[in-house]
């Protein structure tokens, strides 16, 4: 049985980011998705990288990562605080809103929608959340002109002797 407790996670050094106002934007999304139950963490393109090449054989770095839950469960996204950082920079915003729209794009994934496959469904839904939640441009409505690239899901590579993770990794970049 999911549990309904939300997870934010800050996992990296700086000190320079509101961490408390992520928290709360991240509660707030997740309740009014709704994905109770959903983990968010914060951390470094190192980190991500790392995730990245372990569950999606993909050895570069990315900005947000999604891994869909089972059995009912909401799952989890994981953000670079270092790409958001960049990203902030090159768009104009600050990294919380950077942060926030990543943690948007990451959450519709977990909600089940994948831009892919599902004809332009997604890019709606996070242009209508984005004007709700007084979000600069989107990460879809930005990648249009910036050439967006997705990889499809793909299980991790089994390690001798870990633990088998059952959730599908799914990576966005405008990169």
């Amino acid at each position: 049985m999911p549990t309904e407790e939300t997870s934010f996670l800050f996992r990296h050094p700086s000190r320079a980011v509101l961490r408390r106002e992520l928290r709360d934007f991240w509660n707030d999304l997740v309740r009014r998705i709704p994905l109770p139950g959903a983990t968010c963490l914060i951390s470094t393109d190192i980190e991500l990288r790392a995730l990245n090449k372990r569950f999606r054989r993909k050895d570069h770095g990315t900005d947000v990562l999604s891994f869909p839950g089972d059995h009912g469960a909401p799952g989890e996204i994981a953000i670079s605080l270092d790409r958001a950082r960049a990203q902030a920079l090159e768009h104009g915003h600050s990294v919380e809103e950077e942060l926030c729209i990543l943690m948007l794009h990451g959450a519709l994934h977990l909600a089940g929608m994948d831009h892919e496959s599902d004809s332009g469904d997604m890019a709606r839904a996070e242009a209508r959340w984005r004007r709700r939640l007084g979000l600069p441009r989107s990460l879809t409505e930005r990648a249009g002109r910036a050439g967006f690239r997705t990889q499809a899901r793909l299980q991790p590579r089994p390690r001798a002797g870990a633990p088998k993770r059952p959730s599908q990794a799914k990576a966005c970049s405008t990169v």
